[in-house]
This record gives structure tokens, C-alpha cells and sequence, in this order.
């Protein structure tokens, strides 16, 4: 019995730190954004017809092709940093949400960024230096990142 409840315990607190470590809107990674559409240079929304589990993480898709895409290659579409804001993980190493029609494909990866009325931290990855602050980001998300 007791190694039944530790074993449950385990899968809890593992479902938990996905959860904490990815950025997931309504229930969905990217706030539904279609991850293949990035690297087709285009943010696009995708349907709830289109959804595809990754990680305890659920994606949709624009379209059948893209999910199968996803599919076929998983990791290589994942956003940076769990889908936190770029900028944000490299100056402050902070979660911070992000717009999800503020991306750049970098080395074929995927960094999103926040926006609001006053402030385009894409912006401001471009100015401050974008693979310092990506070095910067991945450093400080390994140290934040949930432990598995």
C-alpha cells in the first residue's frame, strides 16, 4: 500500500511540474498557437480538431499536415524555455507570459516574446543582443525549471 501512495505521489508532482514548467493558456500549450506555423514564418491560431499531446502538454494545429508534422519531430517545434518570454527568462530569469504573435525562429528554434501597450521585449531582444540573452535564458532556465 505504501508503495502504491509514492508511486501515485511521484506521477502527481510530475504531472505538476509540467504544468508549472510549460506556459499553457485555456488548457493548451502556446495559447493554441500551431508550433509548425511558426517555422513557416506565420502565427497562426490553431483548431481544437487539431490537437496533439505532448509532455502532459496539449498543441493544436492549423491543419492535419502541420500535426502530423509535430508528430514525426516533436521537439525540434517546442518553444524556447517552455513558452516563457525569451527576453524575460534572459534578463530577469522570470516566467513572464508571452504574445503569441511575438516569435522569432532562431538556429531553427522557437523564442516567443511579451508585448503589451508600453513594451515589445522582442524589441528589445534584437537591440540588447539576442544570442547573449539567449545564453543568458537557457542558463537561467535550467536553473529554474523544475527538477525531474
Amino acid at each position: 500500500m505504501k508503495k502504491i501512495f509514492i508511486l501515485l505521489l511521484m506521477v502527481n508532482l510530475s504531472l505538476y511540474a509540467q504544468k508549472i514548467d510549460y506556459n499553457v493558456k485555456n488548457g493548451c500549450g502556446v495559447n493554441g498557437y500551431d508550433l509548425v506555423a511558426y517555422f513557416n514564418g506565420k502565427a497562426i491560431k490553431g483548431k481544437p480538431e487539431y490537437v496533439f499531446t505532448y509532455n502532459d502538454v496539449k498543441y493544436q494545429f492549423s491543419n492535419i499536415k502541420n500535426l502530423e508534422k509535430f508528430k514525426l519531430n516533436s521537439k525540434q517545434y517546442l518553444p524556447q524555455y517552455g513558452g516563457w518570454c525569451a527576453y524575460a527568462m534572459g534578463k530577469k530569469g522570470k516566467k513572464v507570459d508571452m504574445d503569441p504573435t511575438k516569435f522569432e525562429i532562431r538556429d531553427d528554434k522557437l523564442y516567443l516574446f511579451y508585448t503589451s501597450y508600453f513594451t515589445d521585449t522582442y524589441k528589445k531582444w534584437l537591440k540588447e543582443g539576442p544570442e547573449e540573452l539567449k545564453e543568458k535564458a537557457t542558463k537561467n532556465w535550467k536553473e529554474i525549471k523544475v527538477k525531474k
